[in-house]
C-alpha cells in the first residue's frame, strides 16, 4: 500500500500516474483522497462554498480507511463521486477492484496517523509554492468551474494556512521526498524497484 502526499498542485497525480503506468493497470488500484470529501448537501450553497476543504476534518477518512481494508482483503469497493462545483456527493459510485498494489493519493494522506499506519511506502511530492498555486489556479478554472477571485480567496483563506499547518509538517513522515514530482526519474526508479521486489516476494 503506497501513499502519495504533497501540497495542492505539487504533482502528486503525475507521480501516481507514472507509478500506475510502470507497475501496470492489472496490478494496481488508485484511490484519490479528494473523492472522500464529506457530503455537504445538508447545507445551503453559500455555506458549502465557505467550508474549509483543506482541513483534515473535511475528509471522511473513516470511509476511506474502510475501503482500504476491504481492498487489502481482496474485496471490491464503491468509490464515492464528488461534485467539486456544488460540493456534494453524487448518487453515483465507481467500483474499484482489488489489486496487489493499492495507491492512495491526496494532500492529507500523511497527516492522518491511522492512514499512515496502513501504508507500506510513504511518499511526499515537494514543489515550490508559486508553481503549486499556478497549477491549482489552472486546474480549478479549467476543470472545476471556478472563478479567478474564488480560487485566490480560497488559497489565501484556507489552502495556504492549512498547507502550513497540516500538509507541510506531514512531510516528516515520508519514507521518500520527491522534488520535481513526476520528472524525478531517479526517485521513481527507486520506488518502482521497491514495488517490484515486494510483488516478487508476495
Amino acid at each position: 500500500m503506497i501513499g502519495v502526499a504533497g501540497g495542492t498542485g505539487s504533482g502528486k497525480t503525475t507521480v501516481a500516474d507514472e507509478i500506475v503506468r510502470r507497475v501496470g493497470l492489472d496490478r494496481i488500484v488508485t484511490l484519490h483522497q479528494d473523492r472522500y470529501y464529506r457530503d455537504l448537501s445538508h447545507l445551503d450553497e453559500k455555506q458549502r462554498h465557505l467550508r474549509n476543504f483543506d482541513h483534515p476534518d473535511a475528509v471522511e477518512n473513516e470511509l476511506l480507511i474502510d475501503h482500504l481494508y476491504a481492498l487489502k482483503s481482496g474485496r471490491s469497493v464503491p468509490l464515492p463521486v464528488y461534485d467539486f462545483t456544488a460540493h456534494v456527493r453524487t448518487p453515483e459510485v465507481e467500483w474499484a477492484q482489488s489489486r496487489p498494489v493499492i495507491l492512495l493519493e491526496g494532500i492529507l494522506v500523511l497527516a492522518d496517523p491511522t492512514l499512515r499506519e496502513l501504508l507500506d511506502i510513504k511518499l511526499f511530492v515537494d514543489t515550490d509554492s508559486d508553481l503549486r498555486f499556478i497549477r491549482r489556479l489552472d486546474r480549478d478554472l479549467a476543470e472545476r468551474g471556478r472563478s479567478l477571485r474564488s480560487v485566490v480567496d480560497q488559497y489565501l483563506g484556507s489552502v495556504r494556512p492549512m498547507h502550513l499547518e497540516f500538509v507541510e509538517p506531514s512531510k516528516r513522515y515520508a519514507d521518500v521526498i520527491i522534488p520535481e514530482g513526476g520528472f524525478n526519474t531517479v526517485a521513481l526508479d527507486l520506488i518502482i524497484s521497491r514495488i517490484e521486489r515486494s510483488l516478487s516476494q508476495a
